[in-house]
């Protein structure tokens, strides 16, 4: 059983973590609730919509910022010690400094741990159905486009309505589709005729398909080495189908990565993003013992706003370091496991720097 302090501390912590979760969480919404009404305002809707996709959108906001939401909470457990006083009972009783961040380290580790595997499951469907919802009222609401096993498909349809396209290529590299198969349907689902194309540059929207061959029942067999065919899609829009990858739970996302790989296409992005969710646990870890490192060394500081103040500038100087770190596994400058953990393993040095010295104080 836990010893009487740890529970304490434990409770204490988890107390201050979910105090600014809650302050967080209403920041979020009145933030995004003006983007939404904004987003809606030209359409005919209820105000209760926009309300409804705020709140689905909320645990994905919060997952990216839980990080600062850590260093927050455990600066605030500290200033709670030494208000009381409580710093100096349990030193008195034995309880070190390093004592007292390694039990909020194990926590930390351990609610980091619950949130990959509960909590991010929880925001991704969430934001899947934000999307999906928000989906349907954008112009693109008669246009699809997935990746699965069987290469890339899309739906789409001709600009006066009347006409309905089912693509499927095989292989997709940049700019480029390969086993390319159009099926070129009428409004009511009969088909006109299929174009197959052993190869089409999606540089723009307006396709140049080489070695075609287009099928059809009213006419033979038409064969060309060139030929047009206008979509709603180009290599860019494609590349950003998974743009927002946090509407994806862990076993999709690995899906999506061995799907990408199947039809040659680079899961550079899928990769970061998966490294980025295993990394949380110790990156939540880290931000809290660079949290309590902070307070023990600037506990002469009285005033509450200047250590929230040097808490915010040491978040977004490890932000960016994460950030520019992983700019570079997208270019892949750097391997992909390198570019996430890299600045996982600097915090790392820097925190173990500090704990040597931390019974100093």
């Amino acid at each position: 059983m836990l010893k009487q302090y740890e529970n304490y501390l434990t409770k204490l912590f988890l107390k201050n973590i979910f105090i600014i979760l809650v302050v967080f969480i209403f920041l979020s919404f009145f933030l995004n609730i003006f983007e939404e009404i904004k987003y809606f305002e030209d359409k005919e809707i209820e105000l209760y919509y926009p309300i409804m996709l705020t709140i689905f959108n909320i645990p994905s906001i919060i997952f990216e910022i839980l990080p600062f939401i850590y260093l927050l909470g455990v600066m605030f457990f500290f200033i709670n010690l030494y208000e009381n006083e409580e710093i100096e009972l349990l030193r008195s009783n034995g309880v070190d400094n390093i004592r007292i961040t390694l039990i909020v380290s194990i926590v930390s580790i351990l609610t980091g741990i619950i949130i990959i595997i509960a909590y991010y499951s929880f925001s991704a469907n969430l934001k899947s159905l934000y999307l999906n919802m928000k989906y349907k009222y954008s112009n693109a609401g008669d246009h699809l486009a997935v990746v699965n096993q069987d290469g890339l498909w899309i739906k789409e349809k001709s600009e006066d309505g009347n006409k309905i396209y089912i693509i499927n290529a095989k292989t997709y590299k940049i700019n480029n589709l390969e086993n390319l198969e159009i099926v070129e349907l009428d409004k009511n689902y009969k088909l006109i005729n299929t174009i197959i194309s052993k190869k089409a540059n999606i540089d723009k929207k307006n396709w140049i398909l080489s070695n075609v061959k287009i099928y059809s029942d009213i006419k033979m067999t038409e064969n060309f080495e060139k030929y047009q065919y206008m979509s709603s899609f180009d290599s860019e829009i494609i590349s950003n189908l998974y743009s927002n990858l946090n509407s994806l739970n862990i076993f999709q996302l690995i899906e999506l990565k061995e799907n990408y790989k199947s039809i040659g296409y680079s899961a550079t992005e899928v990769r970061l993003h998966l490294n980025k969710i295993y990394s949380t646990p110790f990156y939540l870890t880290l931000t809290t013992i660079i949290g309590a490192l902070l307070m023990f060394k600037l506990n002469f500081i009285k005033s509450k706003f200047f250590l929230i103040v040097i808490g915010v500038i040491v978040s977004v100087i490890f932000y960016y370091i994460n950030y520019f770190s992983i700019l570079f596994g997208k270019n892949e400058t750097l391997p992909v496991e390198l570019s996430v953990w890299f600045p996982q393993i600097l915090i790392f040095l820097i925190c173990s720097l500090g704990l040597t010295k931390l019974n100093e104080n």
